[in-house]
């Protein structure tokens, strides 16, 4: 039996869980997320609490690979819990000389040293806001009730221009430390 997915889920005031033909959906104050289950998994939901078990009557799936499941499905149904009641939010920067960022409503433009702007719309189902003051990095707050969506989204933006180890240039995310190294000369006497 999996440590994780034997946890149960405590459902919070406002969030409302159905089960119907092994798909979990989660409505809440911050949106609605519905996630596909495997039918070796068990949903069971009562007294405020939605537990996960492995089904030991269906063969179609071996016991290593139920056991898998079992905590996958379980951290997912949590983060899908979380979001649609807490929500989940993203802060990344820009270092560098004449990097820049702008939204106009989900569409970012990214100024990032190319001999191009960059465009990525984004989805509806996050809100993005951007930053720009005097003398500090541009700054981008991204928040959804996907924690999916909003990583490969995060992903995505940091793809365009990755840290790089020698000057600490790229985007990164808020808090994050580059691990530096040191150039040609620093060895060479």
């Amino acid at each position: 039996m999996s440590r994780i997915g034997k946890l149960p889920i405590n459902i919070p005031a406002g969030v409302t869980i159905t089960c119907q033909d092994n798909v979990v959906t989660v409505k809440g104050p911050k949106g609605e997320l519905a996630q596909a289950v495997d039918p070796s998994i068990i949903v069971t939901i009562e007294d405020g609490q939605l537990t996960c078990s492995v089904d030991e009557t269906n063969d179609t799936v071996e016991q290593k690979q139920k056991q898998a499941y079992h905590g996958l499905y379980r951290s997912l149904i949590n983060n899908m819990v979380v979001g649609v009641s807490a929500g989940f939010v993203k802060e990344m920067e820009l270092v560098g000389v004449g990097y820049r960022v702008s939204n106009t409503g989900n569409l970012l433009e990214f100024a990032l040293g190319y001999t191009h702007p960059i465009y990525i719309e984004l989805p509806a189902e996050i809100k993005v806001e951007t930053k720009s003051e005097r003398n500090k990095n541009p700054y981008i707050r991204l928040e959804s009730c996907d924690k999916q969506l909003l990583g490969l989204v995060c992903a995505k933006i940091r793809s365009f221009r990755m840290p790089e180890p020698y000057k600490g240039k790229g985007i990164l995310y808020v808090g994050e430390q580059i691990r530096r190294k040191s150039g040609k000369s620093a060895g060479a006497k």
